[in-house]
């Protein structure tokens, strides 16, 4: 039988450099888009309180918002530019696809992680249900205990926020136990623990290892400057090292050479089917 070549898969067309200067990335210093992200930090670093924090939990984990298949999810970023991002200013949805096509360029026999690249970000549709971005976006980092150094603008932001006060909170441990592990840990409300929680009660199946990806991807003061480790037990330990793996993919694809999502669209829908099938409950 003759094989007709039909040339290359054209979603191999995009494959982002990881080679970037890394420096340039996360400046919470200067840059245009500065006086914007600090804007959205203040206002999560006074408003992420314990109390909110619980508020939120019984609000979003209804799963009574709207229903949806996944694809439709991550399309529905087109709508949203993080505020919180210094790096870049275009629209979430192609930063999902860098994260996922970086993944597939150095881990092509793992296709759950490149889903998790692809739907990372799928929790801040938050925002397009009226929820403030600083409800939504940023780094995250625990309420119910003393808020740590490495926090992004640790020294500027929290005056306002009730919880730096209150003597409950504010000592190291706080609420929790030392050891007590992350899943006992309540963390700053955002896309991380909503989209880790929407994929729980959807039943996904989704490695272990790829949900803490999920639910603690924005938990920098954690995964890349080592804050919090006396909260953590021994499988937030073992699992580090696969949050620090995702880390990389998620902030050094950001490029303004942008993928193309048509043509990739097709083998990402087929991990969808895989892993995270039909309409999911959000």
């Amino acid at each position: 039988m003759r094989v007709i070549n039909t040339g290359p898969d054209p979603s191999l067309a995009y494959r982002p450099n990881l080679e970037e200067k890394k420096d340039d990335y996360r400046n919470y210093e200067s840059g245009h888009l500065i006086e914007r992200v600090f804007k959205t930090y203040k206002l999560m670093h006074t408003n992420q309180t314990m109390s909110f924090v619980q508020q939120k939990h019984g609000e979003w984990s209804r799963f009574s918002h709207s229903q949806m298949g996944m694809m439709e999810a991550i399309m529905s970023l087109d709508q949203l530019v993080d505020e919180s991002d210094p790096d870049v200013d275009f629209p979430n949805s192609f930063h999902a696809f860098q994260t996922a096509e970086g993944i597939r360029r150095e881990h092509p026999d793992k296709d759950w992680f490149q889903l998790v690249g692809l739907i990372h970000d799928v929790g801040k549709m938050m925002a397009l249900w009226d929820e403030p971005q600083w409800a939504v976006v940023g780094d995250t980092f625990p309420v119910g205990c003393k808020f740590q150094k490495n926090i992004v603008f640790r020294d500027t932001s929290f005056m306002d926020n009730p919880d730096e006060t209150n003597p409950k909170y504010n000592t190291e441990y706080g609420i929790y136990k030392p050891n007590c592990g992350l899943d006992k840990v309540l963390m700053s409300w955002g896309h991380d623990e909503y989209l880790y929680r929407v994929l729980k009660f959807n039943n996904c199946s989704i490695p272990e290892e790829g949900l803490y990806m999920i639910r603690f991807h924005s938990f920098y003061p954690w995964h890349s400057h080592g804050d919090y480790m006396h909260l953590c037990n021994d499988k937030d330990i073992q699992m580090l090292p696969w949050v620090k793996e995702f880390n990389k993919y998620d902030l050094y694809t950001k490029t303004t050479d942008l993928p193309h999502v048509e043509k990739l669209k097709p083998y990402y829908q087929s991990l969808i089917e895989k892993y995270c099938p039909g309409m999911l409950k959000w």
